[in-house]
């Protein structure tokens, strides 16, 4: 099963949160922190979205921020996505 998102949504994959401080602390499940970054799974078409054009910036496989409490949690079989907006990812995470 795949998802293909419509209009300026984008289907981002999370990447691991961080299982240990950089003091070396093991954080417990509850403790760890949603993470921000992702990996873009799938990119909408763009189009007109509200009565303007939208141009779709990113594309599949790149890693993007994106913002804490942005989009919707799906889960598809074992796997977990976030389908946030466009205008929702803050920066493309560059090598």
């Amino acid at each position: 099963m795949k998802l293909r998102p419509l209009g300026d949504r984008v289907v981002l994959q999370e990447l691991e949160a961080e299982e240990k401080t950089a003091s070396g602390i093991i954080l417990p499940d509850k403790a760890k922190e949603k993470p921000q970054q992702a990996e873009v799974v799938a990119v909408g078409p763009g189009g007109v979205v509200d009565g303007k054009e939208v141009k779709m910036e990113v594309t599949v496989g790149q890693k993007v921020i994106y913002s804490k409490y942005a989009g919707t949690e799906v889960k598809l079989g074992e796997d977990k996505y976030t389908v946030v907006r466009q205008n929702d990812i803050l920066a493309v995470v560059e090598d």
